[in-house]
């Protein structure tokens, strides 16, 4: 087992680290939780309960992630009914599932989602968003992020709204267990989800843990936090297939070859 004993920092938020943790255990591995993003809700939602209301007059709402999923659609289901012919769109297989799994529009009507890669670029290739002329979208999202999405269905034709459920803050969590364990060499690997996510933790982890942190084989699925990380000048990046089982093969194959 190329991970046992190893120690990798898992850096989903907390609540969401669950399933790479106990795949990390059951390599062998020992997970290191030292979320990066503070998952909440919003101090104000008037904004998200006027788009609720008004769900009636969109024709396709996109969740762009597991947040959006879980926190959007409880405050649009606590309030109403979901438009039957409403189109749901999502980036991801977990959110792909948990859509299917409320059968917001019926079987007849699938989730929109992207195969094989899972970002807005992957997204908007999809035909049902070439030809949007006329048509209105709203996007369940947290507060901020990249505006890609919105700015190509703009450019299409399409009249597009935000529906902000939930905030994403950088924790205030002290890193000295990360130091503790790079001062002893105990610590062989980091995984990043997010760009985001990464210049979080470079500045949680102030110079000294972005000094450890450079040196250290950093794991991400998805080119855009590679190229966060190689800007950053993290000497090891390693580039995974996406999610949990992606990340889990990149740190199999690495360190089967140590």
């Amino acid at each position: 087992m190329s991970l046992r004993g190893r120690h990798v920092v898992v850096t989903r938020p907390a609540g969401q680290a669950t399933h790479l943790a106990e795949a990390l255990v059951a390599a062998g591995a020992t997970p290191v939780l030292f979320p990066v993003l503070a998952i909440g809700p919003l101090d104000d939602n008037t904004a998200l309960v006027e788009r609720i209301i008004a769900l009636d007059r969109y024709d396709f709402a996109v969740f762009v992630s597991p947040n959006a999923v879980a926190m959007g659609l409880h405050e649009v289901l606590t309030r109403r009914a979901w438009p039957a012919h409403l189109r749901v769109a999502t980036v991801g297989h977990s959110s792909e599932s948990a859509l299917q799994a409320h059968d917001l529009a019926g079987q007849e009507k699938q989730v929109l989602c992207p195969q094989g890669r899972f970002d807005s670029e992957a997204l908007l290739e999809l035909p049902e968003l070439q030809d949007v002329q006329g048509r209105r979208v709203v996007i369940f999202r947290g507060d901020g992020g990249r505006e890609l999405l919105a700015d190509t269905l703009r450019r299409r034709g399409a009249e597009v709204d935000y529906a902000s459920c939930y905030t994403r803050r950088c924790p205030t969590h002290s890193p000295d267990g990360l130091l503790r364990l790079w001062e002893a060499g105990r610590l062989d690997a980091v995984t990043v989800t997010s760009s985001e996510g990464l210049h979080n933790l470079v500045a949680m982890l102030g110079q000294l843990g972005l000094a450890w942190l450079r040196k250290t084989p950093l794991f991400v699925p998805h080119a855009r936090i590679a190229a966060a990380a190689e800007a950053c000048g993290i000497h090891t990046v390693v580039l995974t297939d996406p999610a949990d089982a992606g990340l889990m093969a990149g740190l199999l194959r690495y360190f089967d070859h140590e």
